[in-house]
């Protein structure tokens, strides 16, 4: 009986919904997997409804008898009507979607109001994957410079989204990149440079729910410096201590430098410091302080650089070989008094460089630059000008060349001679005596050829008539002899030359000396003739 009641109850709120209809529609977004409350909108003002049902696209899904007290277990299910007629959805599934309809009695004769469930869902499940990068720690992607980055962002969405990507750089404000509707996009930089480095983001919203999502990934682009460190030095706080630097700009991030000694070991890296290492840091300048007392020479120092982008096999590196100083010069050195003289040293093996000085004495007395003592460099050769020396300068002269390593001096010795008042007079002097005693010969020589130039033979026949010999005798008293003289036949002798000889009386005289008679080699056995004449 109880059934048969219920039965035609349902029939006359079925009669009664059909006779009315009319009725609003209203749509309702539900989250997929989440809960929802559906509101029965023909309940009568003020009135405690005695029996709900609710349809979905106008099929009967579920009523209640609101005069049974339901169980709270039992409102746990999947579909619940509550207390004011609501239609409870407990963990919203893609079937639950579709139209539903609620009727109650008693009931108000207004609009009914239909409810279209929506089922949404997403954006999940976001993901941007950026190739070929390397992560990070710290979730930063990192790129080589140079090369082809593509970025893909995707996301999913119930029943439809749309997805755009954008950058934000260092000196950029938000640019969009691309935009879609698909459940991922796509975009490529080819060549990347350190201006596509900052943050990538990509937002995905719902079509329907409205509900977005963003998230970003910061990319990094790493790229070495184009050349290789660069070794300096600098003087120290004083000469035997010397500070290193070693620089390897025009890279991000900033390189590791090693200083130490190169000591190539076998199998070891190319471009590790093998010898003893004396510092290293992230950096892109490093300075090491050394003194002389970890300083030799030949030894070699060498800066390595370190990049990420720069595999371990491929070598960045600088070096330098330490040389001691070795001042060159000539030793001794000779100035004559009141003149100037110039000390030259040439020093251009150290390294570092040394640091040249001049000095005199044998206390070794700095010399200072002033009118007297004239100092110049130029290149490697460093020069020491005395003026108007006297017999005070004269002595041991140094020239010092000190680097980090050592001291070196070369010691110069200067011989200052006096000069003489009267080296013109002298050189007058000495050339009259030279033009006199050349007179002297000349003139000693035509004497004591003069009968030979008298007889007409000249100069010309004296190294020919050599052999021939002419001896006179001179007296107190010229006498002319009118006697004839007579003359003997010529001989013939063996140097192809005529001889004759010539009989000559001289007066006797008591003062004079008697007369010197040469014998010719040829002399005729006669007694009566004095003398022997050549012609």
């Amino acid at each position: 009986m109880k059934a048969f009641a219920f039965a035609i109850f349902l029939l006359v709120m079925h009669q009664t919904v059909a006779a009315n209809g009319r009725s609003d529609e209203t749509t309702v977004a539900g989250t997929l997997g989440e809960n929802i409350i559906l509101p029965c909108g023909n309940t009568a003002t003020n009135v405690t409804p005695s029996f709900t049902r609710w349809l979905k696209n106008g099929q009967f899904t579920i009523d209640r008898n609101h005069s049974i007290i339901i169980p709270i277990s039992s409102s746990e299910g999947h579909l619940t009507i509550l207390y004011n007629q609501s239609l409870y959805i407990n963990r919203i599934t893609l079937s639950d979607e579709g139209t539903y309809l609620c009727d109650s009695l008693p009931h108000d004769n207004k609009t009914q109001t239909s409810l279209t469930l929506q089922i949404v869902s997403g954006p999940d499940n976001s993901i941007t994957d950026i190739q070929p990068a390397t992560p990070l720690s710290n979730g930063t992607l990192v790129v080589v410079r140079g090369s082809t980055v593509s970025f893909n962002c995707s996301s999913l969405s119930y029943p439809s989204q749309s997805l755009s990507l954008g950058f934000q750089g260092v000196a950029s404000s938000n640019d969009s990149l691309a935009v879609g509707s698909g459940s991922w996009l796509g975009f490529r930089i080819e060549d990347v440079q350190p201006t596509a480095q900052g943050n990538y983001s990509c937002r995905a919203q719902n079509s329907i729910s409205q509900k977005a999502v963003g998230w970003s990934t910061e990319l990094l682009v790493y790229y070495s410096p184009e050349r290789h460190p660069e070794c300096l030095w600098k003087a120290g706080k004083d000469p035997s201590h010397v500070q290193f630097n070693c620089s390897w700009f025009g890279g991000y991030p900033s390189p590791t430098l090693f200083w130490g000694e190169n000591h190539q070991e076998p199998g070891s890296q190319g471009n590790q410091v093998a010898g003893r290492l004396m510092e290293s840091e992230e950096t892109v300048s490093l300075v090491v302080n050394l003194n002389r007392s970890l300083l030799f020479d030949g030894q070699t120092l060498k800066c390595d650089g370190r990049h990420p982008t720069i595999s371990l096999g491929e070598e960045k590196f600088c070096s330098f070989t330490l040389k001691s100083p070795y001042p060159e010069g000539l030793p001794l050195v000779t100035a004559l008094e009141g003149t100037n003289v110039t000390l030259t040293c040439t020093e251009s093996s150290s390294l570092p460089p040394a640091l040249t000085s001049w000095q005199r004495t044998a206390q070794q007395e700095d010399v200072v630059p002033s009118p007297k003592y004239i100092l110049s460099e130029q290149g490697p050769t460093f020069t020491l000008t005395i003026v108007n020396i006297t017999k005070q300068d004269e002595g041991f002269y140094f020239c010092r060349s000190e680097n980090p390593l050592m001291v070196r001096e070369l010691e110069i010795y200067l011989t200052v001679k006096a000069t003489s008042q009267y080296t013109g007079a002298i050189i007058g002097i000495f050339l009259a005596i030279l033009i006199v005693g050349s007179g002297i010969v000349i003139a000693k020589t035509i004497y004591s050829n003069r009968d030979r130039i008298c007889l007409g033979n000249g100069f010309e026949r004296m190294e020919e008539e050599r052999g021939d010999v002419l001896s006179l005798v001179e007296a107190d008293e010229e006498e002319v002899f009118h006697e004839a003289v007579p003359r003997l036949p010529p001989l013939s002798l063996t140097n192809g030359h005529n001889t004759t000889l010539v009989e000559i009386h001289t007066i006797p005289s008591i003062d004079h000396e008697d007369a010197e008679i040469v014998e010719h080699p040829l002399q005729l056995e006669n007694p009566d003739i004095d003398e022997l004449v050549t012609f």
